[in-house]
């Protein structure tokens, strides 16, 4: 059953002006793999996580850095949640987070779909 659904839509340039403005927020909101990834993945990884808060109800708390978009062995990108992002999925029954990402013409989007059992 889908208890979630977030989307979300990041314009690569101005992301990457507020990197570049606010320094700390790379550290902020992406994990350390994430964060020597090029300014269009970083800017799908952020809308992911934009989109997975969304997916989850936007909720107060959650960590930005307790989810790491990482790339599956076929290639497909996968969310990866432990703390705070995790404890809300337990509370909401999900179990299986799929996620989508792309970028094209200066746009980074992404899609979540959370699955589980109330």
């Amino acid at each position: 059953m889908i208890l979630g659904v977030g989307i979300d839509v990041v314009d690569i340039d101005r992301f990457g002006a507020s990197l570049e403005r606010t320094p700390a927020l790379r550290q902020r909101l992406f994990t350390e793999s994430e964060r020597g990834l090029p300014l269009r993945s970083l800017a799908a990884r952020f809308a992911a996580k934009e989109a997975l808060a969304k997916a989850l109800g936007s909720p107060v708390g959650l960590s930005w850095s307790d989810a790491t978009v990482l790339r599956g062995e076929d290639g497909r990108p996968e969310l990866d949640v432990r703390g705070s992002v995790l404890a809300r999925t337990k509370e909401l029954g999900i179990q299986t987070l799929h996620v989508s990402l792309s970028h094209d013409a200066g746009i980074a989007s992404a899609v979540v779909v959370a699955e589980g059992e109330p």
